[in-house]
Protein backbone atom coordinates (compact mmCIF):
# COMPACT_ATOMS: atom_id res chain seq x y z
CA UNK A 1 0.00 0.00 0.00
CA UNK A 2 1.68 3.24 -0.94
CA UNK A 3 2.36 5.65 1.74
CA UNK A 4 2.87 8.47 -0.34
CA UNK A 5 0.03 9.03 -3.58
CA UNK A 6 0.50 11.59 -6.53
CA UNK A 7 -1.71 13.92 -5.77
CA UNK A 8 -2.30 17.57 -7.77
CA UNK A 9 0.29 19.30 -4.76
CA UNK A 10 3.00 16.09 -4.87
CA UNK A 11 6.52 17.53 -4.85
CA UNK A 12 5.56 20.59 -3.88
CA UNK A 13 5.95 21.88 -0.16
CA UNK A 14 2.73 22.67 1.48
CA UNK A 15 3.81 23.13 5.11
CA UNK A 16 6.98 25.39 5.98
CA UNK A 17 8.33 26.26 9.20
CA UNK A 18 11.54 28.61 9.31
CA UNK A 19 13.23 28.50 12.46
CA UNK A 20 10.04 28.43 14.39
CA UNK A 21 9.96 29.01 18.40
CA UNK A 22 7.45 29.79 20.74
CA UNK A 23 8.76 30.18 24.30
CA UNK A 24 5.70 30.34 27.74
CA UNK A 25 8.20 32.75 30.16
CA UNK A 26 11.03 31.31 30.69
CA UNK A 27 9.81 27.90 29.04
CA UNK A 28 11.20 27.34 25.67
CA UNK A 29 8.51 25.09 23.88
CA UNK A 30 9.85 24.92 20.58
CA UNK A 31 13.44 26.13 20.11
CA UNK A 32 13.96 27.20 16.19
CA UNK A 33 12.37 24.33 14.18
CA UNK A 34 12.55 23.88 10.39
CA UNK A 35 10.11 21.42 8.38
CA UNK A 36 8.69 20.77 4.79
CA UNK A 37 6.11 19.14 4.21
CA UNK A 38 5.04 18.01 0.59
CA UNK A 39 1.47 17.81 -1.25
CA UNK A 40 0.59 14.61 -0.66
CA UNK A 41 2.53 12.99 1.94
CA UNK A 42 1.41 11.39 5.78
CA UNK A 43 4.37 13.51 7.67
CA UNK A 44 4.60 11.92 11.20
CA UNK A 45 5.80 14.80 14.47
CA UNK A 46 6.95 11.96 16.36
CA UNK A 47 8.09 12.47 20.20
CA UNK A 48 7.23 11.95 23.68
CA UNK A 49 4.83 14.20 26.37
CA UNK A 50 6.29 17.59 26.00
CA UNK A 51 8.21 17.74 23.54
CA UNK A 52 6.75 20.49 21.70
CA UNK A 53 4.57 18.38 19.28
CA UNK A 54 1.23 20.26 20.13
CA UNK A 55 2.42 23.59 20.88
CA UNK A 56 4.08 23.40 16.52
CA UNK A 57 0.93 22.08 15.63
CA UNK A 58 -1.23 25.20 17.50
CA UNK A 59 1.47 27.62 15.79
CA UNK A 60 1.02 25.92 12.11
CA UNK A 61 -2.79 25.84 12.63
CA UNK A 62 -3.15 29.55 13.52
CA UNK A 63 -4.49 29.20 16.90
CA UNK A 64 -0.77 30.17 18.24
CA UNK A 65 1.58 32.98 17.56
CA UNK A 66 5.23 32.38 17.06
CA UNK A 67 7.64 34.26 19.43
CA UNK A 68 9.95 33.60 16.47
CA UNK A 69 10.45 32.31 12.62
CA UNK A 70 7.64 32.21 10.37
CA UNK A 71 5.40 29.25 9.13
CA UNK A 72 3.35 28.97 5.54
CA UNK A 73 0.74 26.89 4.98
CA UNK A 74 0.24 26.14 0.91
CA UNK A 75 2.53 29.75 0.80
CA UNK A 76 -0.20 31.66 3.54
CA UNK A 77 1.90 33.06 6.33
CA UNK A 78 0.07 31.37 9.68
CA UNK A 79 0.54 35.35 11.09
CA UNK A 80 -0.67 37.29 8.60
CA UNK A 81 -3.04 34.94 6.15
CA UNK A 82 -4.09 33.25 9.24
CA UNK A 83 -8.29 33.32 7.86
CA UNK A 84 -6.90 32.08 4.06
CA UNK A 85 -5.00 29.04 6.07
CA UNK A 86 -7.94 28.16 8.01
CA UNK A 87 -9.88 27.57 4.78
CA UNK A 88 -7.35 24.97 3.57
CA UNK A 89 -6.98 23.43 6.36
CA UNK A 90 -8.78 20.73 8.78
CA UNK A 91 -7.62 20.37 12.19
CA UNK A 92 -8.77 17.18 14.86
CA UNK A 93 -7.08 18.50 18.31
CA UNK A 94 -6.42 15.95 20.97
CA UNK A 95 -8.07 17.98 23.75
CA UNK A 96 -11.29 19.33 21.01
CA UNK A 97 -14.39 19.75 22.61
CA UNK A 98 -17.52 18.38 21.40
CA UNK A 99 -21.05 19.14 22.88
CA UNK A 100 -22.31 15.50 24.48
CA UNK A 101 -25.77 17.32 24.25
CA UNK A 102 -25.48 17.20 20.54
CA UNK A 103 -25.66 14.42 17.72
CA UNK A 104 -23.57 13.14 15.34
CA UNK A 105 -25.29 14.95 12.38
CA UNK A 106 -26.36 17.87 14.34
CA UNK A 107 -22.51 18.71 15.19
CA UNK A 108 -21.69 17.98 11.33
CA UNK A 109 -24.35 20.76 10.07
CA UNK A 110 -22.85 23.44 12.59
CA UNK A 111 -19.52 22.98 11.49
CA UNK A 112 -20.68 23.02 8.18
CA UNK A 113 -22.67 26.55 8.68
CA UNK A 114 -19.51 27.83 10.33
CA UNK A 115 -17.48 27.27 6.81
CA UNK A 116 -20.19 28.80 5.03
CA UNK A 117 -21.33 25.35 2.81
CA UNK A 118 -24.57 25.17 1.49
CA UNK A 119 -27.55 23.15 2.95
CA UNK A 120 -28.05 21.00 0.23
CA UNK A 121 -24.40 19.94 0.12
CA UNK A 122 -24.17 19.90 4.08
CA UNK A 123 -26.91 16.83 3.81
CA UNK A 124 -24.35 14.49 0.89
CA UNK A 125 -21.16 15.83 2.70
CA UNK A 126 -22.57 15.13 6.91
CA UNK A 127 -23.69 11.90 5.09
CA UNK A 128 -20.65 10.68 3.43
CA UNK A 129 -18.64 11.50 6.56
CA UNK A 130 -20.41 9.66 8.88
CA UNK A 131 -20.27 6.74 6.41
CA UNK A 132 -16.19 7.29 6.05
CA UNK A 133 -15.49 7.00 9.90
CA UNK A 134 -18.23 3.98 10.72
CA UNK A 135 -20.50 6.17 12.30
CA UNK A 136 -24.25 6.35 10.08
CA UNK A 137 -26.14 4.38 13.01
CA UNK A 138 -25.05 6.44 15.52
CA UNK A 139 -25.37 9.56 13.62
CA UNK A 140 -28.67 10.25 15.56
CA UNK A 141 -27.34 10.02 18.95
CA UNK A 142 -26.47 12.40 21.66
CA UNK A 143 -22.14 12.05 21.67
CA UNK A 144 -22.63 11.60 25.32
CA UNK A 145 -23.35 8.06 24.40
CA UNK A 146 -20.35 7.52 22.07
CA UNK A 147 -17.17 5.64 23.06
CA UNK A 148 -13.41 7.34 23.16
CA UNK A 149 -13.69 5.87 19.98
CA UNK A 150 -16.65 7.01 18.11
CA UNK A 151 -15.57 10.69 19.34
CA UNK A 152 -12.31 10.65 17.95
CA UNK A 153 -13.59 9.40 14.30
CA UNK A 154 -16.63 11.91 14.47
CA UNK A 155 -13.59 14.98 15.40
CA UNK A 156 -11.93 13.25 12.53
CA UNK A 157 -15.02 13.89 10.13
CA UNK A 158 -15.74 17.11 11.78
CA UNK A 159 -12.48 18.43 10.47
CA UNK A 160 -13.30 16.99 6.97
CA UNK A 161 -16.44 18.86 6.55
CA UNK A 162 -14.94 21.25 4.56
CA UNK A 163 -12.56 19.17 2.35
CA UNK A 164 -9.40 20.50 2.93
CA UNK A 165 -6.48 19.41 1.12
CA UNK A 166 -4.11 19.56 4.20
CA UNK A 167 -5.42 17.96 7.71
CA UNK A 168 -3.45 17.99 10.85
CA UNK A 169 -3.85 15.45 13.35
CA UNK A 170 -2.85 15.82 16.56
CA UNK A 171 -2.17 12.38 18.45
CA UNK A 172 -5.42 11.11 17.22
CA UNK A 173 -5.62 7.78 18.79
CA UNK A 174 -3.92 8.27 22.43
CA UNK A 175 -6.45 6.91 24.98
CA UNK A 176 -7.67 4.18 22.17
CA UNK A 177 -8.18 0.55 22.25
CA UNK A 178 -5.90 -1.34 19.61
CA UNK A 179 -8.77 -1.63 17.56
CA UNK A 180 -10.01 1.78 17.68
CA UNK A 181 -6.59 2.81 16.73
CA UNK A 182 -6.15 0.59 13.85
CA UNK A 183 -9.58 1.59 12.48
CA UNK A 184 -8.37 5.35 12.78
CA UNK A 185 -5.44 4.58 10.98
CA UNK A 186 -7.21 2.98 8.17
CA UNK A 187 -9.03 6.34 7.84
CA UNK A 188 -6.59 8.46 7.51
CA UNK A 189 -5.00 5.57 4.59
CA UNK A 190 -7.83 6.53 2.89
CA UNK A 191 -7.72 9.85 2.95
CA UNK A 192 -4.35 9.81 1.96
CA UNK A 193 -4.83 7.36 -0.39
CA UNK A 194 -7.99 8.31 -2.53
CA UNK A 195 -8.34 12.37 -1.96
CA UNK A 196 -4.81 12.92 -2.09
CA UNK A 197 -4.89 14.20 1.54
CA UNK A 198 -1.73 15.86 3.38
CA UNK A 199 -1.65 14.49 6.81
CA UNK A 200 0.54 16.31 9.57
CA UNK A 201 0.16 13.71 12.19
CA UNK A 202 1.86 14.15 15.52
CA UNK A 203 1.69 11.31 17.76
CA UNK A 204 3.62 9.37 20.86
CA UNK A 205 3.48 6.31 19.73
CA UNK A 206 6.45 4.34 17.65
CA UNK A 207 4.29 1.88 15.83
CA UNK A 208 1.75 4.62 14.88
CA UNK A 209 4.65 6.66 13.21
CA UNK A 210 6.23 3.78 11.82
CA UNK A 211 2.57 2.43 10.26
CA UNK A 212 1.23 5.62 8.86
CA UNK A 213 4.26 7.96 8.22
CA UNK A 214 6.59 8.00 4.67
CA UNK A 215 8.70 10.38 6.67
CA UNK A 216 9.39 11.12 10.05
CA UNK A 217 10.44 14.06 12.46
CA UNK A 218 11.41 13.47 15.64
CA UNK A 219 11.47 16.04 18.14
CA UNK A 220 12.59 16.69 21.73
CA UNK A 221 12.90 19.36 23.95
CA UNK A 222 11.37 21.79 21.57
CA UNK A 223 14.06 20.69 18.66
CA UNK A 224 14.29 18.40 15.43
CA UNK A 225 16.92 15.47 16.54
CA UNK A 226 16.54 13.64 13.07
CA UNK A 227 14.34 13.02 10.32
CA UNK A 228 13.84 11.14 7.29
CA UNK A 229 11.72 7.92 6.45
CA UNK A 230 11.70 5.18 8.90
CA UNK A 231 13.53 2.99 6.80
CA UNK A 232 16.39 5.56 6.20
CA UNK A 233 15.96 6.21 10.35
CA UNK A 234 16.54 2.77 11.14
CA UNK A 235 19.47 2.81 8.87
CA UNK A 236 21.12 5.21 11.11
CA UNK A 237 21.03 3.05 13.99
CA UNK A 238 22.64 0.14 12.36
CA UNK A 239 23.06 -3.08 14.44
CA UNK A 240 20.32 -4.84 16.09
CA UNK A 241 19.73 -4.17 19.78
CA UNK A 242 20.60 -7.05 22.84
CA UNK A 243 19.14 -6.69 26.03
CA UNK A 244 19.40 -8.68 29.10
CA UNK A 245 17.87 -8.94 32.87
CA UNK A 246 19.86 -9.90 35.33
CA UNK A 247 19.44 -9.37 38.93
CA UNK A 248 20.68 -5.53 40.17
CA UNK A 249 23.49 -6.82 41.99
CA UNK A 250 25.48 -7.89 39.21
CA UNK A 251 24.32 -5.43 36.59
CA UNK A 252 27.55 -3.73 36.68
CA UNK A 253 29.25 -7.40 35.86
CA UNK A 254 26.74 -8.28 33.45
CA UNK A 255 27.07 -4.92 31.74
CA UNK A 256 30.94 -5.77 31.40
CA UNK A 257 30.56 -8.75 29.86
CA UNK A 258 28.03 -7.57 26.75
CA UNK A 259 30.03 -4.25 26.53
CA UNK A 260 32.74 -6.20 24.84
CA UNK A 261 30.01 -7.28 21.64
CA UNK A 262 28.87 -3.74 21.12
CA UNK A 263 28.44 -0.24 22.39
CA UNK A 264 26.07 0.53 24.93
CA UNK A 265 22.58 1.83 24.53
CA UNK A 266 20.11 3.32 26.44
CA UNK A 267 17.77 0.95 28.56
CA UNK A 268 15.28 0.98 31.58
CA UNK A 269 16.43 -0.12 35.20
CA UNK A 270 17.71 -3.17 35.79
CA UNK A 271 18.36 -3.77 31.95
CA UNK A 272 21.80 -3.84 29.61
CA UNK A 273 21.37 -3.02 26.31
CA UNK A 274 24.32 -2.49 23.58
CA UNK A 275 24.68 -2.69 19.55
CA UNK A 276 25.37 -6.44 18.88
CA UNK A 277 27.84 -6.23 16.28
CA UNK A 278 27.50 -9.00 13.79
CA UNK A 279 23.40 -9.17 14.16
CA UNK A 280 22.13 -12.50 15.11
CA UNK A 281 25.00 -14.81 14.21
CA UNK A 282 26.67 -12.98 17.92
CA UNK A 283 24.16 -13.83 20.10
CA UNK A 284 24.90 -17.55 21.29
CA UNK A 285 28.78 -15.69 21.94
CA UNK A 286 27.10 -14.00 24.04
CA UNK A 287 25.27 -16.69 25.94
CA UNK A 288 28.57 -18.37 26.63
CA UNK A 289 30.47 -15.35 27.67
CA UNK A 290 27.98 -14.58 30.16
CA UNK A 291 27.79 -18.40 31.17
CA UNK A 292 31.37 -18.55 31.63
CA UNK A 293 31.13 -14.79 33.77
CA UNK A 294 28.49 -17.20 36.00
CA UNK A 295 25.67 -14.87 35.16
CA UNK A 296 22.15 -15.69 35.51
CA UNK A 297 20.11 -14.13 32.48
CA UNK A 298 16.27 -14.07 33.66
CA UNK A 299 15.59 -12.66 30.12
CA UNK A 300 17.65 -11.82 26.53
CA UNK A 301 15.87 -10.28 23.65
CA UNK A 302 17.43 -9.08 20.52
CA UNK A 303 15.33 -6.75 18.50
CA UNK A 304 16.00 -5.24 14.64
CA UNK A 305 16.64 -1.63 15.20
CA UNK A 306 13.76 0.52 15.84
CA UNK A 307 12.83 4.32 15.71
CA UNK A 308 12.57 4.22 19.64
CA UNK A 309 16.55 3.13 18.70
CA UNK A 310 16.89 5.87 16.88
CA UNK A 311 15.38 8.29 19.17
CA UNK A 312 17.50 6.87 22.06
CA UNK A 313 20.67 7.13 19.81
CA UNK A 314 19.52 11.02 19.40
CA UNK A 315 19.13 11.63 22.76
CA UNK A 316 20.37 9.00 24.98
CA UNK A 317 16.94 7.71 26.47
CA UNK A 318 14.23 6.29 25.59
CA UNK A 319 10.43 7.32 23.89
CA UNK A 320 8.01 7.37 26.93
CA UNK A 321 6.05 4.19 25.87
CA UNK A 322 8.67 1.83 24.15
CA UNK A 323 8.84 -0.74 26.33
CA UNK A 324 5.32 -1.43 26.11
CA UNK A 325 5.01 -1.34 22.57
CA UNK A 326 7.81 -4.37 22.52
CA UNK A 327 5.87 -6.66 24.95
CA UNK A 328 2.67 -5.53 22.83
CA UNK A 329 2.49 -5.98 19.07
CA UNK A 330 -0.99 -5.18 18.30
CA UNK A 331 -0.78 -5.94 14.82
CA UNK A 332 0.73 -9.01 15.22
CA UNK A 333 4.17 -8.15 12.60
CA UNK A 334 6.84 -8.43 15.18
CA UNK A 335 10.38 -7.72 13.92
CA UNK A 336 12.28 -8.97 16.91
CA UNK A 337 13.82 -12.36 18.38
CA UNK A 338 12.99 -13.09 21.87
CA UNK A 339 14.99 -15.97 23.98
CA UNK A 340 14.81 -16.55 27.72
CA UNK A 341 17.27 -18.47 29.73
CA UNK A 342 17.80 -19.22 33.48
CA UNK A 343 20.20 -21.56 34.55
Amino acid sequence: MSRNPVSDDSGSAVIEADGLERTFGDVVAVAGIDLSVNGGEIFGFLGPNGAGKSTAVRILTTLLRPTGGSARINGFDVVGEAAEVRRIIGVALQDAAIDPLMTGTELLRLQAVLHGISRVEVKRRSGELLARVGLTAAADRRVSTYSGGMRRRLDLALSLIHEPRILFLDEPTTGLDPTSRVSLWEEVRRLNRELGTTVFLTTQYLEEADELAGRIAIIDGGRLVREGSPEELKSTVGMPTLRIDVDPSILSLARGVIGTFGAERPAREGRVAIGLEGGDARVADVVRALDDAGITVRHLELDAPSLDDVFADATGRRLEGAEDFREGDTNGSSRRTRRRRSR
